[in-house]
């Protein structure tokens, strides 16, 4: 083959890899296979698509490389032959509480313009549609179609008085700070039960006023429920580390939106209808019914529109995903949805030539909708691209064009090209993976009799019909359906939830959120190393540590290639001195 029909690589050494030299074919689906951590992602992550965005980001001007994610450039002697390249990772779909799969995928975009242009009543341009803009957002809830509640009652206990310690809240327990300030005010009565309090007298109480939105009649004394909001809602809690404060978390209540209920628009934007329906209706709809409406629509002013619209929601069908509707919450979606409504993003593209690159695209996805993945990739190949999939799952690995199993095992026992030819002679190659290709495993002979259950009753999470079920309990118990059938909703959103005292939920969330974390840090043994080699050097712990006063002065304490050019810096090492 051609050098030039080939991305071409010699001398690879980054990470694990043992002076790798390969020539990979392009306008082919190819696959690496091995076992996890043998170097897979080394080569297709870390080399072909770092480089290939390096090298991209460096025909921008000095102003737009300051603003573009930095890629270190990989420790290969060549690499030839590279083109733009597009990844779809394992990692969550981004976004907040404001983004949904309308708005993720660009569909609520075109479906706003839609409404903007036949819309009758006509209200406004596109804007006026989005919950994001003042001009369409609900004013109670900016937008975000729910409010936040502090349940205080609940807290109160009715037989108690202010001395006698009615607040069962730490900031209020009798003889705190905000206790004595509170009754020092006299604008309430301190040795009368809650229950007896008035209308008024409460106002006073929990807002500090005759009214909840009225002037406040001590300077000292803004209301516990206003003092509860300030704490727990109006800021935010993410970064809260005082542990009285998130052990009243569990007092914020998530409710639908009352002025819209939920619909996150404004009254005039929802009064405007397409076909006999509001936009938030349309939104609601599941992608086949949205389909079955939006193909009656013929006012040649939305024929643009409405064909763009049906070959997105056609591709959302095509790959799975018929129960979608767009304003289900991105938070929301499964780690297999994710990555198909990702994939899905591609497939409109009419660029050729690139490079698609994917993280095990099978993870999360239901055995019936692999073929439908599979078929995907196969299209974007099939317009000239070259598509190179890291993957376990034998129905991906077996439509490829190509394989190359690394290996043979993980860390510094892998790193080694063990085998790139077909599908068919990677089963009689001998390797492990070729070896497990061809191993079925054998269905299990007995077992196990649970002794006790868990009850969920009458579940009604996402799309939960009132689902009631029996946990077993000292088994193994896998839950099982298609994708977006509510297994996530019923075990992670649920039972986790109803017994957290007894559930330790491992899920596919980061396990950290830093740079310096490492599987040292996180799994909390690195502190007992450096506790072991301060005592057998006689010095302080702390020199130990790239996060205190052993960190290189170079960088930090945070490593990377960049130091590895100058005379000083520790290269991957972190620490200083060494």
């Amino acid at each position: 083959m051609p050098e030039k029909d080939s991305i071409i690589i010699r001398g690879l050494k980054q990470n694990n890899l043992k002076n790798v030299s390969l020539d990979i074919p392009k306008g082919k689906i190819v696959v690496f296979t091995g076992v996890s951590g043998s170097g897979k992602s080394s080569i297709v992550f870390d080399t072909i698509a770092a480089e290939s965005q390096r090298q991209m980001n460096e025909t921008y001007t000095a102003f737009m490389r300051g603003r573009l994610p930095k890629y270190e450039k990989p420790k290969v002697e060549r690499i030839d032959n590279l083109s733009a390249s597009v990844i779809v990772d394992q990692s969550r779909l981004g976004g907040n509480a404001r983004s949904t799969v309308g708005t993720i995928s660009d569909m609520y975009a075109a479906l706003r313009l839609l409404y903007s242009r036949i819309g009758e009543p006509y209200v406004g341009t596109a804007s006026y549609f989005s919950f994001n803009d003042p001009n369409g957002m609900c004013p109670e809830c900016s937008g975000i179609g729910k409010v936040m509640t502090v349940d205080i009652e609940g807290r109160i206990d009715p037989e108690k008085t202010w001395n006698e310690g009615m607040a069962d809240l730490p900031a209020f327990h009798v003889g705190n700070w905000y206790w004595k300030q509170y009754a020092e005010s006299g604008i309430f009565p301190l040795d009368k039960k809650w229950k007896d309090f008035t209308e008024t007298e409460r106002n006073h109480l929990l807002y500090g006023a005759d009214t909840p939105d009225g002037p406040r009649l001590h300077k000292k004394v803004d209301g516990m429920s206003h003092y509860l909001h300030r704490m727990l809602i109006n800021r935010d809690t993410s970064q809260l580390k005082e542990a009285s404060v998130k052990r009243l978390m569990y007092l914020v209540e998530e409710k639908p939106c009352p002025a819209c209920r939920g619909r996150r628009l404004n009254a005039k934007s929802l009064s405007c209808k397409v076909a006999g329906y509001s936009i938030d209706e349309m939104c609601a709809m599941e992608f086949t019914d949205l389909v079955k409406v939006l193909g009656t629509i013929t006012d040649p002013r939305a024929k643009t529109i409405v064909d763009a619209l049906l070959s997105s929601l056609t591709r959302m069908i095509d790959i799975g995903l018929p129960y979608l509707s767009m304003d289900r919450e991105s938070s929301t979606l499964s780690g297999g949805e994710a990555q198909r409504l990702k994939l899905v993003r591609y497939m409109g593209s009419s660029l050729t030539g690139m490079t698609y690159i994917f993280d095990e695209p099978s993870t999360g996805m239901h055995p019936r909708d692999v073929y439908r993945m599979t078929k995907l990739l196969q299209s974007l190949r099939d317009r000239g691209n070259t598509v190179l999939v890291v993957e376990h799952d034998k129905d991906v690995i077996s439509i490829a064009d190509e394989v190359i199993d690394v290996g043979p095992l993980a860390g510094k026992n892998g790193g080694e090209i063990l085998f790139q030819g077909s599908y068919e002679a990677l089963l009689l190659s001998g390797t492990r993976t070729g070896e497990a290709m061809k191993h079925t495993v054998p269905l299990k002979g007995e077992s196990r009799t649970p002794k006790e259950f868990l009850p969920v009753r009458d579940a009604c999470v996402h799309n939960l019909k009132n689902v009631s079920v029996n946990i077993p309990l000292d088994v193994l118990t896998v839950v099982t359906g298609v994708a977006g059938s509510g297994k996530s909703s019923l075990i992670r959103d649920v039972f986790a939830r109803q017994y957290a005292d007894r559930v330790v939920l491992v899920d596919q969330s980061p396990v950290t959120a830093t740079g310096r974390s490492t599987p040292a840090t996180f799994l909390g043994f690195f502190d007992e190393i450096r506790k072991v080699m301060a005592a057998e050097n006689g010095v302080d712990a702390s020199l130990f540590s790239f996060n205190s006063k052993g960190g290189c002065p170079v960088c930090g304490g945070r490593g990377g290639d960049r130091h590895r050019a100058g005379v000083h810096g520790p290269g991957d090492h972190r620490l200083r001195g060494l």
